[in-house]
């Protein structure tokens, strides 16, 4: 075996564990918003209850509720979909926000701990099978989501101004998504084309 062959053995060996090692952050899929999810597809597929994050995935960080935040949980009614707000906030900041688009909530939530999405679906009543979660963090938001068992939708960031501790967050988030792109080929493609890792079509 020649010194390239084995280079590539030694690199494709590396590259397969960091992969598994990755794998429990992978999301279900990653869109660019969470105003851009087929909602009414998700359910004709049987999914009945959504977990949200608020920060910087309904909104900037800190904002209030807006027009287009309204809207989409009018609309989410509309369909027939239960939701619940789940956010590692203090209550002053979370509960005017799901007041305002009416939904249930729970603050400290505790993310990536199970308990949050637990309770989040008690309040639904909703199960492992009919709930889908979508929040802008793989560690706290993605990574729980799947610990949970659920269906997990990344977004990204709608303000690009983060404190300095999640801006270093999102370097380390760029590595696993690229490792899950690489993986199974997927730049260029639709967002919405399953992904490899939940075996869930949209």
């Amino acid at each position: 075996m020649d010194c390239r062959e084995n280079a590539k053995r030694v690199c494709w060996g590396y590259y397969v564990i960091s992969s598994s090692m990755f794998e429990t952050f992978y999301p279900g899929n990653y869109v660019d918003s969470a105003y851009e999810i087929p909602y009414e597809k998700l359910y004709e597929r049987g999914y009945r209850g959504i977990i949200f994050d608020v920060d910087n995935t309904l909104v900037p960080h800190g904002a209030p509720a807006d027009k287009q935040a309204i809207e989409l949980f009018e609309r989410l009614r509309a369909i027939g979909f239960s939701t619940c707000i789940l956010s590692n906030n203090k209550e002053p900041r979370v509960s005017p926000f799901a007041d305002k688009v009416g939904s249930p909530y729970i603050f400290k939530g505790g993310k990536p701990s199970r308990k949050g999405y637990e309770r989040a679906m008690e309040q639904m009543n909703t199960d492992r099978a009919t709930t889908f979660f979508v929040g802008d963090q793989l560690f706290t938001d993605v990574w729980g989501a799947n610990r949970t068992g659920l269906y997990s939708i990344l977004v990204k960031p709608i303000n690009p101004k983060e404190e300095i501790q999640i801006v270093l967050k999102r370097y380390l988030e760029a590595v696993v998504l690229r490792t899950g792109e690489r993986r199974v080929g997927e730049k260029g493609r639709s967002p919405w084309v399953p992904c490899h890792y939940k075996k869930k079509k949209i």
